[in-house]
């Protein structure tokens, strides 16, 4: 018999921790290899861990609503096999170290001495880790070192824009602030003190520059800081926000500061589109096996106006502008629970309209059945969000950071609509629709975001009543 150790796996590059959510075995239960042992929960995905070898779980190493860094070991499970053949193990020789795991391969920036931050002991990090619990925002163990060591609370750091994905902050984000403050965008309040607190080579005049205007405008910012207080009657009924919604609500809320909105709108006359699909959607489920929406249509003319116009395909670094070579185009998906949930459809502009078709059922059938993995929910370049399916003409949507653009399909409607004959201009009922495009104007002027979504007006336009696919 020898002893198996399970490690948390990786789940993408940018997920360092998972969320126990449940465990689905229990100590003494029988394990076969490739049975889910437990459930978690990142900030971009559900999904399982699975049991690489059989045998039986004899102990479980953390519990339900236990927040588990990336390889470190959360179960012990006996196997039958002998024990020379589980001593490659990475951690089998040293089990008195379960508890305080190595920071995994994957993270080498865990383990990079930092000039000028002395090494947190143990139980440093145990206490500095418990006073991030109540923030929703993710900081690696590495920030929250360097955080602890300046005396910088999560407060502070909560108001710190990161340049890492999502909005994330990295190790260099908190550098700079540490070194200069005043030029990082912050809500500046609270930071005067932990900041300058183990700062020796800081001037004290450059810290405590008596500048009039400054202190103005935090008082400015200090006053729509506060949250207005929602009164409640007796027969009001509180629900505490769930996980994933805390994380949109973040997200959004983060989105909104990070990028000045701009919203253009069209009216597109997409009868040709509609008519095409009434004629060939029966043909089409009988020969593939797969119904055909609209939603990889609008996809397939998305990628294409890409194509032709890729400053679009952008995101921001600080200064720099990140042109995408990928066309990873993001769908956004309701979930039975009201959330909402991003899967991504990678290389779209490479799909035809048959592949296009039987990915998007593919992660909308598996969004809503809670089946989706990490990776398809990352590297989104472009996001799409059909609100005409709860029947909204238009919508404003919120761009999907660190995208720089988000589309929004309305709901297609019969109306009457002057057309252009070679007999004169005639009043027919076409089937109409309004495109709206919220893009960042940062790096999209109007221009570009103006002529990208009449460029993809024209391709649902100009569909051809006679494709054949």
């Amino acid at each position: 018999m020898a002893k198996y150790q399970l490690l948390l796996p990786k789940m993408g590059e940018s997920v360092a921790e998972a969320t126990i959510i449940k465990w689905n075995k229990n100590p003494g239960d029988r394990i076969e290899a490739d049975d889910a042992v437990m459930e978690i929960a990142t900030d971009k995905v559900d999904s399982e861990v699975p049991s690489p070898v059989s045998g039986i779980l004899v102990q479980q190493l953390c519990n339900e609503n236990d927040v588990v860094q990336v390889g470190s070991v959360i179960a012990i499970i006996e196997t039958e096999e002998a024990e020379e053949n589980i001593e490659e193990t990475p951690v089998a020789e040293q089990p008195k170290e379960i508890n305080i795991p190595e920071a995994p391969e994957e993270l080498p920036i865990m383990t990079e001495p930092i000039p000028g931050i002395e090494q947190l002991e143990p139980k440093a990090v145990e206490e500095n880790t418990n006073g991030f619990k109540n923030s929703t925002r993710f900081y690696s163990p590495l920030v929250k070192n360097i955080a602890t060591q300046e005396g910088i609370s999560v407060e502070v750091l909560d108001k710190i824009q990161g340049t890492g994905a999502e909005g994330r902050l990295t190790k260099d984000d908190l550098l700079n602030y540490i070194q200069n403050p005043s030029s990082i965008s912050t809500v500046p309040q609270q930071a005067e003190v932990p900041v300058q607190k183990n700062m020796p080579k800081q001037p004290v005049e450059a810290a405590a520059q008596p500048i009039a205007e400054p202190k103005a405008v935090q008082a400015q910012a200090a006053e729509p800081k506060a949250a207005p207080v929602a009164s409640i009657s007796g027969g009001d009924e509180i629900i505490e926000m769930d996980r994933m919604r805390r994380l949109i609500a973040d997200h959004m809320v983060m989105s909104k500061q990070t990028s000045p909105h701009v919203t253009s709108f069209v009216e597109a006359d997409v009868t040709n589109m509609v008519l095409w699909r009434e004629k060939i959607k029966g043909p089409f489920e009988k020969k593939e096996g797969e119904k055909i929406t609209f939603t990889p249509i609008f996809i397939e003319a998305v990628a294409k106006a890409i194509r032709d116009m890729p400053m679009i395909n952008v995101s921001v670094n600080g200064n720099q502008i990140i042109k995408k070579a990928a066309i990873n185009i993001g769908m956004a998906t309701a979930l039975p629970s009201g959330n909402l949930i991003v899967p991504v459809i990678k290389n779209a502009d490479a799909l035809n309209l048959i592949g296009l078709t039987k990915a998007v059922n593919d992660l909308a059938n598996r969004a809503r059945n809670n089946k989706l993995q990490p990776d398809d929910v990352k590297d989104g370049t472009f996001t799409i969000t059909n609100v005409g399916s709860f029947g909204n003409v238009m919508g404003t949507p919120i761009i999907n950071q660190p995208q720089a653009a988000i589309l929004a399909v309305g709901a297609i409607k019969k109306k009457p609509a002057v057309i252009e004959t070679r007999q004169g201009d005639m009043i027919a009922i076409r089937h109409m629709m309004f495109l709206s495009l919220s893009y960042d104007h940062r790096v999209v002027d109007g221009a570009l975001g103006g002529t990208f979504l009449r460029k993809v007006a024209d391709y649902l336009e100009n569909w051809d009543l006679d494709r054949i696919i």
